[in-house]
């Protein structure tokens, strides 16, 4: 597999999560990051998951990438900035994180691969694309369910 192989790979891990996520949540791209044999691939959610919903939030993907049989390699259960770090079978980091302002990013690393050129990702986002803006802004997305609680 060559670095392009690697991200579409990790395109397709995180469309299958933000798949899963339901109600839908807002999401837009973060940045591309390549080393000398890796490359990552981040999501930056835009949709407010306020306090009171974030462990359903986290509880909705951890449970999908245990059925997708993630191996579930540590939980930072902070209250205010929890994660989920995982790994696929075939190597990938996988990570859920909430940051400042309770906004979530999904990030998936590969293991080092064939060095290669690798593009933008394909997936429109479902909403804002933020292209050339950075940073992204803080989540600005309403969601009667997932801010429900939030100020």
């Amino acid at each position: 597999m060559d670095m392009q192989g690697a991200a579409d790979r990790a395109d397709g891990i995180l469309d299958a999560v933000l798949g899963e996520v339901n109600p839908e949540i807002q999401w837009a791209h973060g940045p591309t990051s390549t080393g000398s044999c890796d490359v990552s691939r981040m999501r930056v959610v835009m949709t407010i998951v306020s306090e009171q919903r974030r462990g359903s939030f986290l509880g909705v993907v951890d449970r999908f990438w245990r059925r997708s049989g993630y191996k579930i390699k540590a939980i930072n259960k902070d209250a205010d900035l929890p994660a989920i770090y995982a790994q696929t079978s075939d190597g990938f980091g996988v990570t859920l994180s909430v940051g400042g302002k309770g906004q979530a990013f999904f990030e998936v690393d590969s293991p080092c691969v064939e060095e290669s050129e690798v593009a933008e990702s394909t997936s429109p986002p479902n909403g804002p694309s933020y292209e050339g803006i950075y940073p992204i802004p803080r989540p600005n997305v309403h969601s009667d369910f997932w801010s429900a609680g939030a100020s």
